[in-house]
């Protein structure tokens, strides 16, 4: 699956630009400040309906203007689709596929899997375990599309739960319904550990050698870190029994795969805590590129990869060799202020932009 050509209209500080892609390896260049990471930012939101850098939506807007619009065109070997995404402040977006309106954009074959690099994407290696449980759930969707509502499924059972926790604070119901909602929550819950320690196993592997490759000193781990030791959904069961108490203390469900953590390790240490900045983003390239193989060897869609400024802080060495991992395989598009910071970069290889508007385009 490729996108073939981007259109923005009130993007950002873009008023109206269009391109089209190439197959393999687009790099963006120009000044900072042009709008090369917009243009990628674009990308994802015409993908995803979403940002990849902001939860308020309000600044994908051009100053003074009204509504933003990103529209991509896909290609895979059937046949051409095209997603459109409207934005205006105080309105659900407007998501249509191939002309007709949807919901979201999740899930569907028209667009293609999107793996996204930036500087804020970093909280992924060192900020708080809920990003990266949310990431893993969606490697797992991305791995096999039918497991992909367990997340949503547990979720549901979870809130229910603490509904229940919360009437019972208050003397609106009986600690005797916790048992059906114990049940619930450990048959969702054992489902969605074992979808999570599955995409896991299938990652470690690449990871480590890729982790190497990209210059991390000493051996680099991924691995899962459930907070529960149950094997079984009786087993769950028991552990939520016993936290009973505990739980209608606080009002809330303390334990279970909401709680769970994926931890990424160099020589034995924690990235998050003591990892460079440099070791952090370079962990975050080696999982990237390492998902992006998994799902080729197993599904045949590698994800577009969208690298910011990946280059920059790298060697002549590790630019190389990531040159080398982004025409490996797939589509991929990155960002760079000199066209010298990606090796052999070809002219039909290359997007010029500046000041909000792209100045090479077919």
């Amino acid at each position: 699956m490729l996108v073939t050509r981007l259109e923005l209209r009130d993007f950002r500080n873009y008023e109206a630009a269009e391109l089209r892609l190439p197959e393999g390896l687009a790099v963006v260049v120009g000044p900072n400040g042009a709008g090369k990471t917009n243009l990628l930012e674009a990308v994802y939101f015409g993908c995803t309906g979403a940002s990849p850098r902001t939860s308020n939506e309000r600044e994908l807007l051009r100053r003074g203007a009204k509504v933003a619009r990103v529209v991509v065109d896909t290609l895979d070997d059937e046949a051409g689709h095209r997603l459109e995404v409207g934005f205006e402040p105080g309105e659900a977006k407007r998501l249509r596929v191939d002309g007709a309106a949807v919901n979201n954009l999740a899930g569907l074959d028209a667009r293609p899997l999107v793996s996204v690099f930036m500087p804020e994407r970093l909280e992924l290696v060192k900020g708080a375990p809920a990003a990266r449980r949310a990431h893993l759930d969606q490697v797992v969707a991305a791995l096999w599309p039918a497991r992909a509502g367990a997340r949503s499924a547990y979720s549901r059972a979870l809130a229910q739960r603490n509904a229940l926790l919360g009437r019972i604070r208050a003397g609106a119901s009986s600690p005797a319904g916790l048992d059906a909602w114990d049940t619930e929550l450990a048959r969702e819950g054992i489902v969605l550990m074992e979808h999570r320690d599955a995409a896991v196993e299938a990652v470690s592997e690449p990871f480590a050698r890729l982790a190497g490759q990209l210059g991390l000193p000493g051996p680099a781990e991924v691995s899962y870190r459930p907070r529960s030791a149950a094997t079984d959904a009786e087993g769950l069961a028991a552990e939520l029994a016993e936290r009973r108490t505990a739980d209608l203390e606080r009002g809330f469900t303390a334990h279970g795969p909401h709680r769970d953590e994926l931890t990424l390790r160099l020589d034995g240490a924690a990235l998050r805590a003591y990892g460079s900045q440099g070791q952090q983003r370079a962990a975050l390239l080696a999982l990237l590129f390492a998902e992006r193989e998994v799902l080729s060897e197993r599904r045949g869609r590698p994800p577009l990869m969208l690298l910011d400024d990946v280059m920059s802080e790298l060697d002549a060495e590790r630019r190389e060799l990531l040159a080398d991992l982004l025409r490996s395989g797939g589509q991929a598009i990155v960002t760079a202020t000199e066209a010298e910071h990606v090796p052999n970069v070809a002219e039909d290889e290359l997007i010029r932009v500046g000041a909000g508007a792209v100045l090479v385009a077919a």
